[in-house]
């Protein structure tokens, strides 16, 4: 485990956040705050806050599960593991995603650069009815 207050909080914070909190991000996030992900680039913490809500709005459950945490200077790095259940994924069954986080902290301890890494096939596409069997289709093929 980090020694490292804000990593710690804003891990802390992403278990936390649903669509009730959205609007608590700028405890965690520069108003400038870039984000990237497999599937999106935001600019700007309302954009985020968007964005955000909009994600949250059908998710049934969303937890995250940190491995490691490691900070140098401003940077920063975690892996995590996120299980969550959408009524429109897998049947609303629990999806579990492996993924890190690459994080730039500004100097008030808050994020400016948050960036995603992960397998977006294995939390979005795969899942999709027609979609996710030509995906898994494919992965098989490619064993």
């Amino acid at each position: 485990m980090s020694q490292d207050k804000a990593l710690e909080d804003f891990c802390a914070f992403f278990n936390k956040l649903d669509n009730t909190c959205t609007e608590k991000l700028y405890e965690v996030y520069t108003e400038d705050i870039v984000f990237n992900d497999p599937l999106h680039h935001i600019e700007g913490r309302d954009a985020l806050e968007g964005y955000f809500a909009a994600m949250y709005a059908n998710v049934t459950h969303c937890q995250f599960v940190y491995h490691r945490r490691q900070r140098q200077g401003n940077q920063a790095f975690v892996t995590w593991t996120m299980t969550f259940a959408h009524p429109r994924l897998a049947g609303g069954r629990p999806v579990e995603v492996d993924g890190c986080s690459a994080l730039t902290f500004a100097d008030d301890g808050r994020v400016s650069r948050h960036r995603d890494y992960f397998d977006a096939g294995a939390m979005l596409y795969e899942h999709l009815p027609l979609m996710g069997r030509v995906i898994r289709w494919l992965k098989q093929r490619l064993d």
